[in-house]
């Protein structure tokens, strides 16, 4: 299994962008009907439709600046107040189409910066937004699988450019959406071995 979801077996995540949308909803039923709402709607692809701990349900789609937005609306009147969060990034930092398609992380670890936030849609603005401000290589992205519905990714690069990325990270969010942002200067040599294996 690769990238941020625990997929099963045969299943992919393909986002060429530029443009991500992602609703999320507290209902799995409901998930269903927001995911047929919005390829209906628009042409844009489905990339990910499937419930995720603790019983919500996601959906992302990518495709056109236009598209997605015409589609987001439709999915957002369906899903109503079951709706959690959504999420509409026009132009998506490649690093994070790259991580959520499964692709090759960061084959260096150097300082490393952990943003950890309470939903999906939260940890990918951060970690957009981190990429965006600085120059740092994602070396881990986890979404909520096995995480009761939260989220994290870690980013690295030297410590000054790591530092700045969390900085926009934390700045982007709502303060009710960060669960914690960790900085390591200097990991020892045992958890960036770690972070290779599972990566």
């Amino acid at each position: 299994m690769t990238g941020p979801f625990l997929k099963r077996d045969g299943e992919g995540i393909a986002l060429p962008g530029p443009a991500i949308g992602l609703i999320e909803v507290s209902s799995i039923a409901r998930g269903l009907v927001v995911a047929d709402a919005v390829v209906k709607r628009a042409p844009v692809e489905l990339a990910l439709a499937r419930p995720v701990s603790p019983g919500k349900f996601v959906v992302v789609i990518t495709g056109e600046v236009a598209e997605i937005e015409e589609a987001m609306q439709a999915g957002g009147e369906v899903a109503g107040t079951l709706q959690i969060d959504r999420l509409f990034l026009p132009q998506a930092h490649p690093a994070l189409l790259r991580c959520l398609n499964g692709g090759r992380r960061a084959a260096g670890l150097a300082s490393l910066g952990i943003v950890e936030t309470v939903s999906v849609a939260a940890t990918l603005l951060a970690a957009d937004a981190a990429c965006k401000s600085s120059e740092v290589e994602l070396a881990e992205l986890r979404l909520a699988d096995g995480l009761g519905g939260k989220a994290y990714f870690v980013v690295t690069s030297t410590l000054d450019l790591v530092e700045a990325a969390i900085a926009a990270a934390v700045r982007i969010l709502a303060p009710n959406l960060l669960v914690d942002s960790e900085l390591i200067a200097a990991p020892h040599g045992d958890l960036i071995e770690l972070l290779r294996r599972t990566r």
